[in-house]
C-alpha cells in the first residue's frame, strides 16, 4: 500500500508538472497560437519521445495556428491508467488525452470529457475511413451522447505465440502441440541449458502483466495461450448458453493449479510481476526466456528484432499455435477489435475544442497523415516511383535516407503513428510492416508475414467483449486482482475450499452483480454468440 501510495503521489506531481497550463490557463500564445496539451499513446515507447526537430510542430504552428504540447503515455496499461486518473483527480488533465474503456467510464460518470456528438462531421477525412457505428457505440454514454473519439488501435489478431526455434533444435525437441508437451518445453528450456552456455540463466517462459479489465482480466493477455487450454482466455464467456465471468467457471480453478504449477517448478521467468512492457521486451531479446507471446511489429520489425539478430545471430523463432488442453480447447486469446479512446477535456472552450478537431482530422490525412505515419520527406522517406514511402533501395537495401522511418534512429519521429493509422489499408500495412534482411544473420524476417501467420491461429472471436461493462466499484477489480495474486504468491493455500470462499467474497462485494449487468448489457446490445 505505501509503493502504491508513493506511485499515486509522484504521478500526482508529474501530472501537476506536467500539464500546469491544463483546461483555460494560457490557452493562446503572445503570437496568438492557440495552446493544445496532448498526452498521447507512443506508438514505439522504448525509442523515445518525439524529437524536437520533427518538422510536424513548425507546420502546424503555420497551417493550424496551433501550439502543440506533446507528452507521451507511458508504456504499461496500468502506468496509464494511474497517470490519468491521477490526473482527473488533481483536476490537471491535459486538453486532449487518450485513456482506456475503464477510465472513460469513470470521466464520463465524473463530466470531466467533452460531449462530442455534434464533433464528428467536423473531421470529414477521419469519419470517412475510422468512424462507422460500432466505433461510435463504444464511446457512447447511457445518455445517448457520444464522449470521445475510438479509432483502431492496431491490426486485430496480429500477436502470436513465439518459441525459440534453435533452443527447441538444440535439445532435440519438437514444436509442443499441447500443454503437456508445451510445459515439458518450458521445463527443458528452464533446467536444460538450451543455449549452451553453461549458465542457468534462462526460463521456459516470459510475460508481464497487460490486463484491460474489461476483457482481458488480470493476469492479462500475455498469459491467454495458457488459459486458452482450459477455455478461460479473457474475462468473459460471450456464448448465450455458457455465458458469465471466466473466473466462475469450474475450469478457471484447473488453470490457477497449472499456473501455481509452472510457478512453483520455476519455468516462469519470475519478473513476471514487475517487468513493465520495455522490460519484457528487452528481456526476450536478451535470450532470458523462449516462449512468449507477442506482436508481430514489436517481434520481428527490422528496428525491434535488430537487437536480438546482434545479440543471437544462430537464434529464431516460431510462431506455433496455442496449446491444447486437457479438454480439447485451445485460443491464443479473446479475439476483438481494438479500440483506441480520444477524449477532449470537458473544461476547454468551444474555440479550443473546435481545434483539437480540426487538428485530430489533419493528423489522418494528406500531409499530416504523412508527418505523423513517416516522418518528414527527405530525412525519414523518399517517395518512390509510385509515390509511395520508402527508406531502403528495394533491390540493394541500401538506407536512402539517415533517419529511415523503419529503423531504429527512424522510430522516434513516428511516434504519432498511432494517431494517423487506420489499419485497414493494404498499402498501409504493407509499407508499415515491409520485408527485410536482417544485418547480422542475413535473414529474410517480415512482420506483415507474421502477422497473417498470427491472425491464421486459432481466437476466440469475441466481438463486442472490449465494450463489456466494469465493476461498479473498482473495489472489486482489486479483491480480485490481489485475490488472484495471493494464490499465485503462496501467500494463500491453492485449495478447492479456498477457491471457492475467494469467489463467494468476490460475488459478495460486486462480482456477481457485475456479472448481471454484463449479461443485460451483452443481451441490448447484440453481443452474444
Amino acid at each position: 500500500m505505501k509503493k502504491l501510495l508513493a506511485v499515486l503521489l509522484i504521478a500526482l506531481v508529474a501530472g501537476s508538472m506536467i500539464f500546469a497550463q491544463g483546461g483555460e490557463e494560457a490557452s493562446t500564445t503572445s503570437s496568438g497560437l492557440m495552446t493544445i496539451d496532448m498526452l498521447f499513446p507512443g506508438t514505439f515507447t522504448e525509442a523515445g519521445k518525439l524529437p524536437d526537430d520533427w518538422a510536424g510542430y513548425q507546420i502546424i504552428k503555420d497551417e493550424l495556428g496551433i501550439d502543440l504540447q506533446l507528452d507521451m503515455l507511458p508504456s504499461s496499461s496500468q502506468d496509464q491508467d494511474m497517470l490519468v486518473r491521477s490526473m482527473a483527480a488533481a483536476d490537471q488533465l491535459p486538453d486532449f488525452f487518450v485513456c482506456s474503456r475503464e477510465v472513460w467510464t469513470d470521466l464520463v460518470k465524473n463530466q470531466q470529457v467533452l460531449d462530442v456528438t455534434d464533433y464528428y462531421d467536423d473531421m470529414p477525412h477521419r469519419s470517412a475511413v475510422m468512424f462507422d457505428d460500432a466505433a461510435k457505440k463504444y464511446v457512447t454514454a447511457s445518455d445517448g451522447r457520444i464522449y470521445g473519439f475510438a479509432t483502431p488501435a492496431g491490426v486485430s489478431g496480429n500477436e502470436g505465440l513465439l518459441v525459440r526455434k534453435d533452443w527447441l533444435d538444440n535439445l532435440g525437441l519438437d514444436i509442443p502441440t499441447t500443454l503437456d508437451e508445451l510445459y515439458d518445453v518450458l521445463y527443458a528450456f528452464t533446467y536444460n541449458d538450451p543455449d549452451g552456455n553453461g549458465k542457468d540463466d534462462t526460463f521456459g517462459y516470459g510475460a508481464f502483466v497487460e490486463e484491460n479489465v474489461t476483457y482481458e482480466i488480470y493476469p492479462g493477455r500475455r498469459f491467454e495461450p495458457l488459459m486458452g487450454a482450459f477455455g478461460v482466455e479473457g474475462t468473459w464467456d460471450m456464448h448465450a448458453d455458457s455465458f458469465g465471468l471466466m473466473v466462475h467457471k469450474p475450469e478457471y480453478y484447473d488453470w490457477m493449479v497449472f499456473f501455481k504449477k509452472c510457478i512453483d517448478t520455476g519455468v516462469i521467468d519470475p519478473n513476471w510481476q514487475s517487468y513493465k512492457k520495455d522490460d519484457f521486451r528487452a528481456a526476450w531479446k536478451q535470450g532470458k526466456f523462449g516462449v512468449f507471446r507477442e506482436q508481430n511489429a514489436a517481434y520481428a520489425m527490422e528496428s525491434n528484432y535488430a537487437p536480438f539478430d546482434s545479440n543471437f545471430p544462430d537464434g529464431g523463432f516460431v510462431i506455433i499455435d496455442a496449446p491444447i488442453g486437457p479438454n480439447g480447447k485451445q485460443s491464443v486469446g479473446p479475439l476483438v477489435k481494438n479500440m483506441r479512446i480520444f477524449v477532449i477535456n470537458a473544461d476547454v472552450s468551444p474555440e479550443k475544442a473546435a481545434k483539437i478537431v480540426e487538428l485530430f482530422d489533419w493528423m489522418s490525412y494528406g500531409e499530416g497523415y504523412m508527418l505523423c505515419g513517416y516522418g518528414e520527406e527527405g530525412k525519414n522517406y523518399v517517395l518512390d516511383e509510385n509515390g509511395l514511402p520508402i527508406d531502403t533501395d528495394p533491390v540493394t537495401g541500401e538506407d536512402l535516407v539517415e533517419y529511415g522511418y523503419n529503423k531504429t534512429e527512424g522510430k522516434p519521429y513516428i511516434q504519432l503513428l498511432n494517431c494517423a493509422f487506420n489499419y485497414s489499408d493494404p498499402t498501409e500495412l504493407a509499407l508499415t510492416f515491409p520485408a527485410y534482411i536482417t544485418k547480422v544473420s542475413h535473414k529474410y524476417m517480415s512482420s506483415g508475414d507474421a502477422a497473417i501467420e498470427m491472425q491464421a491461429k486459432t481466437w476466440t472471436v469475441t466481438n463486442g467483449q472490449n465494450s463489456m461493462p466494469i465493476p461498479k466499484s473498482i473495489d472489486v477489480t482489486t479483491y480480485y486482482q490481489q485475490g488472484i495474486a495471493e494464490f499465485l504468491n503462496g501467500n494463500r493455500a491453492l485449495t478447492p475450499e479456498n477457491w471457492k470462499a475467494f469467489i463467494d467474497q468476490f460475488d459478495k462485494i460486486g462480482g456477481l452483480e457485475w456479472e448481471q449487468e454484463g449479461k443485460a448489457f451483452a443481451e441490448a446490445n447484440g453481443y452474444l454468440l
